[in-house]
């Protein structure tokens, strides 16, 4: 059986270097793989991804790789799925689409921000491709910066993630399953520099996802989902909020006490910027993109 092509439309405009230079910086080595190059008329930038995926659990999983990129004069998205995955290419369909958010309708979340999107209505809301490897990443990302946090699941992938056979050099392993992690002690994971809090935390994570205690996925109620992650020793309520915006896709959360925001907020508590952010509501997790990526916005 051959790769699979399918092209995903989507609706302009679309800001395709911020979701690059996102997605890039948190790249994992050996799962992803970002080319970007410059076209002849150095005007827009030309952008292929590709990554390991992993598709079910346990023994019906299958394994391989997709590869992406934009079309911009077509408004699509064309995405090559590997032979072994081409059976699940609707699953895969689905996740591409949950990673660079191309179901949104830029005008309305625009019209509702109004001043705020002004400067880049093609922002969208960074997804991802599996709700547990978010999860994962957003845990070892706790107060690390962005480079230290791919370094620290880059790590986590060599320690316990599946090897697999790619045609790309670039992509040698496939992300840990809950069941890998699981297996792993605290002293494992410090000994790749994780933090015993956090290590713990990871571990604890794992084995609920593989007991069926904690659902990652298909997650119909976002704040009862934001509770049981709460409710996790080492969670707070930051990455339980963040969890659910990138990888369950909520378009209405705002990290009112994220760092950065509380910057563009000067002398305001976290609840007075929550209560101004109303004015965002259902669009608050752009806001919060667009106040993280304009570091001159003021309220």
């Amino acid at each position: 059986m051959q790769t699979t092509k399918h092209l995903l439309p989507y609706m302009p405009p679309y800001d395709w270097s911020w979701m690059a230079a996102f997605l890039g910086a948190r790249a994992l080595a050996g799962i992803e793989h970002f080319e970007s190059a410059a076209d002849a008329d150095g005007d827009s930038t030309q952008i292929v991804y590709r990554r390991t995926l992993t598709v079910g659990q346990g023994k019906s999983a299958v394994s391989g790789w997709i590869c992406w990129r934009p079309l911009k004069d077509k408004h699509a998205v064309e995405l090559e799925i590997s032979a072994s995955l081409a059976p699940h290419r609707e699953e895969v369909k689905k996740r591409v689409n949950n990673l660079l958010d191309l179901d949104a309708n830029p005008q309305e979340i625009a019209q509702t921000l109004g001043p705020l999107a002004d400067d880049d209505a093609g922002l969208r809301l960074p997804g991802c491709i599996d709700s547990f490897e978010l999860t994962v990443r957003a845990i070892l990302g706790q107060l690390v910066s962005i480079k230290m946090a791919a370094t620290f699941c880059a790590r986590l992938a060599s320690l316990c993630g599946e090897p697999i056979v790619t045609p790309f050099a670039s992509l040698t392993r496939l992300f840990p399953t809950p069941q890998r992690i699981a297996a792993l002690s605290v002293e494992d994971l410090r000994a790749i520099g994780v933090q015993s809090k956090r290590a713990a935390c990871l571990i604890g994570i794992a084995k609920a996802v593989q007991n069926g205690e904690l659902p990652l996925y298909s997650i119909r109620d976002v704040e009862q989902g934001i509770r049981q992650l709460v409710a996790m020793p080492g969670i707070g309520a930051w990455t339980a909020n963040y969890v659910a915006m990138r990888a369950w896709g909520e378009r209405d959360i705002f990290l009112h006490s994220d760092y950065l925001i509380k910057q563009r907020f000067p002398n305001m508590t976290p609840a007075t910027i929550n209560r101004y952010a109303q004015i965002w509501k259902p669009w608050r997790s752009y806001a919060t993109l667009l106040i993280w990526n304009n570091p001159n916005w003021k309220p």
